[in-house]
C-alpha cells in the first residue's frame, strides 16, 4: 500500500517553488492593493468635501444632534 502512495505523489517531490517570481508577484499586488486603497480613500475624502461645500453655500446644514457618551 505503501508503494502505491508514493507512486501517486511521486511526481510532486520534485516540484519546487521559483522563489523569485513569487516574491516579485506578492511585491506587485501588494503595490496595487496599496495604491487602490489609498486612491479609495482620497475618492471618499474629496466627494465628502465637495458635497459638504456646496450645502454650505446653499444655507442648509443639518443640526448636530447630542449623543449622550456611553455607560459602563
Amino acid at each position: 500500500m505503501a508503494a502505491e502512495g508514493e507512486s501517486i505523489f511521486h511526481d510532486q517531490s520534485d516540484f519546487e517553488y521559483d522563489y523569485e517570481t513569487l516574491r516579485t508577484a506578492g511585491v506587485i499586488i501588494g503595490v496595487i492593493l496599496f495604491v487602490s486603497g489609498i486612491l479609495i480613500a482620497l475618492s471618499k475624502k474629496l466627494t465628502c468635501s465637495k458635497s459638504s461645500s456646496n450645502s454650505n453655500t446653499a444655507g442648509t446644514q443639518i443640526p448636530k444632534t447630542d449623543v449622550p457618551p456611553p455607560t459602563v
